[in-house]
């Protein structure tokens, strides 16, 4: 299981990229734990300074606007087998 977190302070980018994530591992059958993480000072913690950002079991994947549909789909490709 991937632990995933979605970086914002609840704009509609953010939201999205959201809603993205979990339809894509949804789709692929990948077990995920999400989490939405609003506090702003967790959010620099990561050195995230754009939001959406998108953290991978304790690593960046992801920072500033919608992640394309294709780098979402590559975070979850090793867990296809």
């Amino acid at each position: 299981m991937k632990n995933v977190k979605v970086l914002g302070t609840g704009c509609a980018n953010c939201r999205n990229t959201l809603a993205l994530v979990e339809q894509v591992a949804r789709e692929r059958g990948v077990e995920i734990a999400l989490e939405k993480v609003e506090d702003l000072p967790s959010i620099v913690g990561y050195g995230v300074m754009s939001t959406p950002g998108v953290v991978i079991d304790g690593v960046v994947v992801h920072a500033g606007g919608v992640p394309a549909r294709s780098k979402v789909e590559g975070w979850f490709q090793a867990e296809m087998s």
